[in-house]
């Protein structure tokens, strides 16, 4: 194959009329309204942020210093470069209401190979996000069971990398396992599920931010900004974890009933809420106790027990796992969703495109899930999450680039949401993505690189030979795109 063949065949662009066709014959279930799509978003966004990574950053961990009430600034810049990208994920989802999200957005406006790179970024940083809760979620079960007078062994509660003598996260893994199952009982129950926890998440830290405003001691607020700039930024790198459950909600888009109508608003809407409950949250958070006595892992719980109030801190550790756990769903159905749809395209076997009759792609959740576990188990929570932000930054940075492109390209799509001011707003998503990509320590970037060197291959070897967009590929059949999901 001579270099402009092979230039054509990684750059081909899916064509946009196809995909309303292949979403009628998915096999996936439209059972997703407005509030149902809303609260996956706030259910993926809300949760490990406040419960554990507002209290890591603001008390430091190893090398890296405590920002303490200056956590703040460090949420508010990540929601920043979070809102461009979410408001370019909403025109999007407006146009194609598809299951892959970021991967289908960079394969429609940027090229396949874009497209392949994105997808499998997506496919680790998603699974190391459920594994980054589940260790979180561990952290406030322990918690909990030392305010009842029950101490686990340290070997099954920590990894051996923190330095406690730890050898596994037990409860992280089983946790991973527990809220596999749930996802794979079909979206229907996923969605039910999702609704209420997520009601349950927003009034529990509606009222620890409440009745935390009793017990605030202004002094605390003092130094604000202890360990200097340059930390509150690096600071931005690790919390960006907490800001962008909106991209994996998009990848429900498929399972939606009105996905153009109600996917830009829920983006939208999920964002919003979720920005002004982690400031007045980290606000509480450190006024309450002063950063250097905040519990890296149960920060909440650490706070209340400091106040005197140990039952309202053991109520909060029972309550955090619940809220927490719905962002393991969330992002743990993106990842099924991802996958489930680069597999349909043919660049992944198709194999992993089989649904069940719940319409729930089952052996890519169980692998996800059973992946997910593995990783909770044996890695400590900084360095899974730092793994994470990088992959979202990059998708990040490509969707912003893409809808950019899009407009111009594609002037006449039907939209029915356009971000506004149009390039700056997603300009300002591609330099702060990748400005806080930079902070991102030098181990997290090789694990990166290395991850996208295997997928590189695997493209090369698999994906570009089989994509249904290879006229050559023996995937290419007339009813090959619409019969890969049944």
């Amino acid at each position: 194959m001579n270099q402009q063949t092979l230039s054509s065949s990684i750059l081909r662009k899916k064509p946009i009329d196809t995909i309303e066709e292949e979403n009628k014959h998915s096999g996936l279930f439209k059972s997703l309204g407005l509030w149902q799509l809303t609260a996956i978003g706030v259910g993926g966004i809300i949760g490990v942020g406040i419960f554990s990574l507002a209290g890591l950053v603001a008390h430091g961990n190893g090398s890296n210093p405590g920002v303490g009430p200056a956590v703040l600034i460090s949420f508010l810049v990540a929601g920043l470069a979070s809102a461009a990208a979410a408001l370019s994920y909403a025109e999007f989802a407006g146009m194609i209401p598809r299951a892959g999200s970021a991967y289908t957005y960079g394969y429609v406006a940027l090229g396949e190979i874009v497209g392949w790179f994105i997808g499998w970024d997506l496919l680790l940083e998603y699974i190391a996000i459920v594994a980054v809760v589940a260790i979180g979620i561990s952290g406030y079960f322990d918690a909990f069971l030392s305010g009842i007078g029950i101490h686990m062994p340290t070997w099954m509660t920590s990894t051996a990398d923190e330095g406690k003598g730890g050898v596994i996260n037990l409860p992280a893994i089983l946790v991973c396992l527990v809220v596999t199952w749930i996802l794979s009982r079909g979206t229907k129950t996923f969605g039910r599920f999702e609704l209420v926890a997520v009601g349950i998440k927003v009034l529990l830290i509606v009222f620890i931010i409440g009745l935390g405003i009793f017990y605030i001691n202004t002094e605390n607020y003092n130094p604000f900004m202890p360990s200097g700039f340059g930390p509150v930024l690096a600071g931005s790198a690790t919390v960006f974890f907490a800001v962008f459950g909106y991209d994996a909600m998009s990848t429900a888009a498929e399972e939606a009933k009105d996905g153009k109508k109600h996917m830009p608003k829920a983006i939208v809407l999920s964002l919003v809420i979720a920005m002004l409950l982690y400031v007045a949250a980290t606000l509480v958070l450190t006024g309450m106790q002063n950063y250097k006595d905040i519990n890296p892992t149960a920060g909440f719980a650490s706070a209340f027990t400091g106040v005197g109030l140990p039952v309202i801190a053991t109520i909060i550790s029972v309550f955090a796992v619940l809220s927490i756990l719905t962002v393991m769903l969330t992002f743990l159905l993106g990842v099924t969703r991802v996958w489930f749809t680069m597999s349909r395209d043919g660049l992944l076997p198709s194999w992993f495109a089989k649904t069940d009759r719940h319409g729930t792609p089952q052996r890519v959740t169980w692998i996800a899930g059973i992946t997910s576990a593995f990783l909770a188990g044996i890695f400590p929570i900084k360095a899974v999450a730092d793994l994470t932000n990088i992959g979202i930054l990059a998708a990040f940075v490509v969707v912003c680039v893409a809808v950019i492109v899009f407009r111009y390209t594609k002037p006449g799509a039907p939209r029915t949401f356009r971000l506004p001011l149009m390039p700056l707003v997603p300009a300002f998503g591609v330099l702060s993505s990748g400005f806080l990509m930079t902070q991102l320590p030098w181990d997290t970037w090789l694990r990166f690189g290395v991850w996208l060197v295997i997928g590189l291959a695997i493209y090369f070897g698999y994906g570009r030979r089989h994509s249904l967009m290879n006229p050559h590929s023996p995937r290419h059949q007339p009813s090959a795109s619409l019969d890969a999901g049944r």
